[in-house]
């Protein structure tokens, strides 16, 4: 692998990390998805596990990561810095194996599956599809960078559940209220862009320059303030949820009872 690829995720995340736990609160509603996909698991592996969002609380959780600065602030007591390309478990450790917004980090993505599925006898993995439309109107308005910077990062929806050999694609579309601070989380409140504490919690703004970034933040301040950005938007607050591409595949082991 390249070494400054591999380093690039816990440098990010050694970035943004700290105080990351203030925004992104996990929503229950993804939380209660996941929990059905892992119901019946009483070891899961948590790949990327971050701060610990969405982690069942019936289960025993080891916590993987590849950020010091993140797994300081996992609330848990099993917790290993490592990669998912390697993980340090013996085949069949867990009942479950999770990753939650993280494959796209993996430098080596179909390494990383096959090591999910070489640890554990079932696989949750929750993730955007770039070949979904709509895109958020901040790529198309705003700040095209972002569509060139994750569609190269993310790998299609179906080349992942294939590798999984999924039995199971759930759509979630994003609610308006959505607690959990990624970037699409602001579909129908434009004004959150405008707060650098926000933007900080995401990976993508904290890869982009200030000289991309701040020109974008204030065109879309002075449309929010000459209420351009509500006319072109409006049919929006008609709506309660948005699918802007999101799903979870299961894969493996089929869930249990809950």
């Amino acid at each position: 692998m390249n070494p400054s690829a591999n380093d690039q995720v816990p440098a990010v995340y050694d970035r943004i990390g700290h105080g990351y736990r203030r925004i992104r609160r996990p929503d229950p509603r993804l939380h209660a998805l996941i929990g059905r996909a892992l119901a019946g698991a009483r070891t899961v592996v948590n790949v990327g596990a971050g701060t610990g969002s969405y982690e069942p609380t019936d289960a025993d959780v080891i916590a993987v990561d590849p950020s010091l600065i993140m797994l300081g602030q996992h609330p848990g007591s099993a917790k290993v810095k490592a990669r998912a390309e390697a993980l340090p478990l013996r085949d069949g450790a867990v009942d479950a194996a999770m990753a939650v917004m993280t494959v796209h980090h993996w430098p080596d993505l179909h390494r990383g599956l096959r090591e999910l599925r070489r640890v554990s006898r079932r696989q949750a993995v929750f993730t955007w599809d770039p070949a979904h439309r709509p895109e958020l109107w901040l790529l198309d308005e705003y700040l095209p960078e972002i569509r060139e910077l994750e569609h190269a990062r993310f790998t299609p929806l179906s080349e992942i559940a294939e590798a999984l050999d999924a039995h199971t694609v759930v759509p979630f579309p994003i609610p308006h209220d959505f607690t959990d601070g990624f970037q699409i989380a602001y579909w129908r409140r434009p004004e959150c862009f405008l707060d650098p504490v926000i933007r900080q919690a995401s990976s993508t703004f904290a890869q982009l320059p200030p000289s991309v970034v701040e020109p974008a933040i204030a065109r879309l301040r002075a449309d929010l303030r000459s209420g351009a950005w509500r006319r072109r938007h409006a049919g929006l607050f008609e709506l309660d949820a948005m699918d802007y591409g999101y799903r979870l595949i299961v894969a493996g082991e089929r869930p249990g009872p809950d």
